[in-house]
């Protein structure tokens, strides 16, 4: 599900990712879409690719975002039946934790 996610949200940015996405599909169309991949190389491959180890470090980032996010109930479980509703908690929420 990760191309076609990627084919609607088109990033035009280096692309940041953890081991689980590190399959030659993947990297295959990020390399015809001209993206840069930050993925490290699964302890599987032959021969690993080279990463970007500063741009890698900023997604540490992001996974504390969400860490932070999901100390709240309501976020964690989903108890909004609506998307809208559920988005509307997370802004909140980001605007308390921020």
């Amino acid at each position: 599900m990760a191309i076609p996610l990627l084919e609607v949200a088109r990033p035009t940015k280096p692309l940041l990712a953890d081991k689980a996405y590190d399959v030659d599909s993947h990297r295959g169309w990020l390399d015809n879409a001209r993206i840069k991949a930050v993925i490290p190389s699964s302890r599987a491959r032959k021969k690993p690719y080279p990463l970007d180890c500063s741009a890698y470090k900023r997604r540490n980032v992001i996974e504390r975002l969400f860490c932070r996010l999901k100390n709240w109930r309501r976020i964690a479980t989903r108890y909004d039946r609506l998307a809208i509703n559920y988005l509307a908690a997370i802004a909140l929420v980001s605007a308390i934790i921020a």
